[in-house]
């Protein structure tokens, strides 16, 4: 995000119109040192950026660069639009209207307040440009768009999502039994699956929810995502919205809600998903349970949860614990996405022998291998992939709390216009579905889709570009839906990663989001 800040501030800076103010109002020499700063900054951002997930100096240097650009950036807009209005006003000649400009004493009082503001926030990037010999950032450059990444996209025609799930049959076998075959005393009874995120807990539950013999096996299906906040209510509504299709009225008391759910479920065997749940609080699990219980003898209900104190309390039985995918099955599914469009590669030992290695650093764990198999497919170059893993991958410390840290080297591998329209899916809360038409127009609205070719519609260019997210594995669960196009999903990790490198720059628009749902 700080990149393109930069960008925007040197673009304003060379601007003739703003020179020409500075030299007017005699503080040329002032922006002139004030983009030589900026400049220089920048050549060490992307280290900065890589090393701030780790490094607590380097986050809170960030921080204060990006509050010193944004306060450059906003000075500098102001300047541009007086400059823009001078413009205007003389007919673009401004250079005749030197005496007019200086005949008012608000103008001279302005061009003051203006050169104070740019020495002070010279000096507190001066400042901040210190830190970098500080804390030895290394000058580095960002990655570029390279003919062979524009050549991939433009091979890409039509989008198809691939969801792939490798390495997990026999997972969904012992699944299949519990759902099937495995007779219980109670009538509803509660399998946990158990595993730390990104180990594809939602995907294998997705398995065996959509499996031909289960659809025909039970009732009645529902599922709903908890996340967070378990809210009874709430959570009853979702399942009502689950069975119906439609929400029901806000204005419901849980009495109501509650006969309505029973109405449903009561005398059918269903299989209810309660996707991610957090709650370890047993009263708050009882009192949605026993709204459960009326289902006919064989109902299942599913939790998937990272929590084995949550497996514990609403089951009674083993939970089915989800472990890191084979080195043979990480693998396959590392290769299946990295050449995808380049298998001609898969016959080149050295590209195949760094690929095994960097695939065995990703520790089993599917949503590593497909985001970082996602960003090599963009990479080129053996030698690009080797740096790659002897450089940024092995700073990353090889444990289960380190996961956001290395999906962050797929953030770093991005181009800055696709940084831009990551960082904004922030705003969407966690399990929201996304409407990607919606999310397209925000990017426009933001300034972040650029218009390469008149003939291109900004619209086709946004869903370009997310497009290029999706390839990267940024999104999950896209697909058709009847009424909104296409939508998708953000996994949790990647919902708290966008927010990471967004930090203080966006605030939350849940309200504007739930009117668009």
């Amino acid at each position: 995000m700080a990149e393109s800040i930069i960008y925007d501030i040197i673009t304003k800076l060379s601007s003739p119109l703003v020179q020409q103010l500075g030299l007017w109002w005699n503080f040329k020499d002032d922006l002139e040192d004030l983009e030589s700063i900026v400049s220089a900054i920048k050549t060490v951002l992307l280290d900065a950026e890589e090393r701030s997930t780790s490094n607590i100096p380097v986050k809170h240097f960030l921080e204060k660069l990006k509050d010193a650009l944004y306060d450059a950036d906003d000075l500098l807009d102001d300047i541009h639009t007086e400059a823009l209005r001078k413009d205007l006003l003389s007919g673009n000649k401004l250079t005749k209207e030197v005496r007019v400009f200086f005949s008012s004493s608000n103008q001279v009082a302005y061009g003051l307040k203006m050169g104070s503001k740019i020495k002070a926030i010279k000096a507190s990037l001066s400042t901040i440009q210190n830190q970098t010999k500080l804390l030895k950032l290394v000058p580095r450059e960002y990655p570029m768009e390279t003919p062979f990444m524009a050549k991939r996209r433009q091979q890409t025609h039509s989008f198809v999502p691939k969801d792939k799930i490798i390495g997990r049959d026999d997972d969904k076998a012992a699944l299949l039994k519990l759902l099937l075959e495995f007779d219980s005393e109670e009538n509803v009874h509660i399998i946990p699956i158990v595993g730390f995120g990104g180990l594809g807990k939602t995907a294998l539950a997705q398995l065996v929810y959509n499996d031909e013999m289960v659809k025909k096996h039970f009732d009645l299906r529902m599922w709903v995502c908890v996340s967070d906040v378990f809210d009874v209510k709430t959570i009853v509504a979702n399942i009502i919205k689950s069975v119906t299709n439609h929400a029901p009225d806000q204005n419901l008391e849980m009495d109501q809600l509650q006969k309505q759910l029973r109405g449903e479920i009561n005398r059918s065997k269903y299989l209810l998903v309660l996707d991610d749940i957090w709650n370890e609080d047993r009263e708050r699990w009882v009192s949605l349970k026993n709204l459960l219980i009326g289902g006919d003898k064989g109902s299942r209900i599913i939790i998937t949860t990272r929590s084995h104190k949550v497996a514990k309390l609403t089951s009674k039985c083993q939970p089915h614990v989800l472990k890191g995918l084979s080195e043979d099955d990480s693998w396959s599914l590392f290769k299946d996405i990295a050449f995808e469009q380049r298998s001609a590669d898969l016959t080149n030992s050295g590209f195949v022998e760094i690929g095994k290695q960097i695939s065995e650093m990703c520790r089993g764990v599917p949503l590593v291998i497909k985001t970082i198999a996602g960003t090599l497919s963009f990479i080129e170059t053996q030698n690009e992939w080797l740096s790659f893993k002897d450089n940024e991958l092995a700073r990353i410390s090889q444990k289960d709390n380190e996961i956001l840290s290395t999906l962050k080297l797929s953030y770093d591998r991005l181009p800055s216009h696709l940084k831009n329209c990551f960082a904004y899916c922030r705003l969407y809360p966690k399990d929201h579905k996304i409407d990607v038409k919606t999310l397209v127009q925000f990017w426009i609205a933001q300034g972040f889709v650029n218009q390469s070719t008149s003939s291109q519609p900004l619209e086709d260019i946004g869903f370009g570009y997310f497009k290029g997210l999706v390839e990267r594995n940024l999104f999950q669960e896209v697909e058709e839906d009847d009424f909104r196009g296409i939508v998708c999903k953000m996994h949790d990790f990647m919902n708290d990663l966008a927010e990471s490198v967004a930090g203080k720059e966006v605030a939350n628009f849940v309200e504007i989001l739930e009117q668009e749902s």
